[in-house]
């Protein structure tokens, strides 16, 4: 730990390569939605781009980054944004599908792949909000 309470090897935001890492994970992970008929209408055709950057801006300030995604927009409030959609366990899955294989082109160390998909395997599980095919 350094003097001010911090480990020396930074938070994990800093030990996965920062905002670049992020960007790459989240961009991989939107080629996935574009193919996928059940998740696309769930975003914004006309934003994608803003949509990539906003999961950017959450998932970087979540994992000890720069807060500027509470700045520009509040509280995540997650549940809460997603209910204007169906998100059934169906939808559920193919988000953890497509964030999966998002993750795995990371390749991570052992240690940090499995602590972030532990998050994102959690997240996803809360954001169910229906079992309506």
């Amino acid at each position: 730990m350094s003097q001010s309470g911090e480990s020396v090897q930074g938070n994990f935001w800093e030990q996965v390569g920062g905002r670049p890492t992020f960007e790459r994970l989240v961009r991989s992970f939107y080629e996935g939605i574009k193919s996928d008929p059940v998740l696309l209408p769930m975003y914004p055709a006309e934003d994608l781009e803003g949509a990539i950057q906003r999961l950017t801006g959450f998932l970087e300030q979540y994992w000890g980054g720069p807060g500027t995604y509470s700045e520009e927009r509040g509280h995540p409030r997650l549940r809460q944004r997603h209910m204007p959609f169906k998100v059934n366990p169906d939808a559920r899955d193919r988000w953890l599908l497509h964030m999966r294989a998002a993750l795995d082109e990371l390749k991570l160390s052992p240690l940090h792949d499995a602590t972030m998909w532990a998050y994102l395997d959690r997240a996803a599980h809360a954001m169910v909000n229906t079992f309506d095919e």
